[in-house]
């Protein structure tokens, strides 16, 4: 929590967030949600160095370093990088059926079938 100190009338900040210019606001949901995470992050690492951090502060810090979580992080970019390779293989498989089609068309053309005739399947 900022401490604030009366000099005169109006309160001072004097943490060092005070310091600090004010940042513009984000103009995406998503940068706005990166900015709330670096603020909370940053005053967590304040409590963890004046020592005022709560138990679930320390925890989660803690789990972040453990071995546990840096395998499950491995284990999630590897999942990732799977289904990209899924996606990328079901896009090439539908560049060649295209490319096939083109194929047969042009031989049915240079053949002598009308393109516009139904094909019998």
């Amino acid at each position: 929590m900022p401490r604030y100190r009366r000099t005169g009338g109006e309160p001072v900040r004097t943490d060092t967030q005070a310091q600090r210019p004010r940042r513009r606001p984000a103009t995406t949901p998503e940068g706005r949600e990166n900015q709330l995470i670096s603020l909370a992050a940053d005053l967590a690492e304040r409590q963890l160095e004046d020592g005022t951090a709560s138990a679930q502060v320390i925890t989660h810090y803690l789990k972040l370093g453990s071995s546990r979580e840096l395998l499950e992080q491995e284990r999630l970019r590897g999942e990732n990088a799977l289904l990209k390779a899924k996606r990328d293989a079901m896009e090439s498989q539908q560049r060649m059926e295209d490319g096939y089609l083109k194929v047969i068309a042009a031989l049915r053309s240079y053949s002598g079938y009308d393109a516009e005739e139904p094909q019998d399947e």
